[in-house]
């Protein structure tokens, strides 16, 4: 199983774990509320797990210009 970081704004991978016995619970998904889990982690045909959280730059943007929903605008 591989687990992917992307940012939900901008789409840039952030980073990425390869690791045939890594769990859930491990990568404390077990937090997240279901309305969370539906928001945040999705899983590809192959079983592999996509988690959209947000990068560096967009929260740096979000932060400047709060009244933004997409830092992208």
């Amino acid at each position: 199983m591989s687990v992917k970081y992307v940012c939900r704004y901008c789409g840039k991978e952030i980073g990425s774990i390869h690791d045939n016995h890594i769990t859930e619970y491990q990568l404390g998904f077990h937090f997240l509320t279901p309305e969370e889990r539906k928001h945040i982690i999705s899983y590809t045909s192959d079983g592999d797990i996509v988690a959209r959280v947000i990068c560096e730059y967009c929260q740096e943007a979000l932060e400047r210009n709060p009244e933004l929903s997409n830092p992208l605008q």
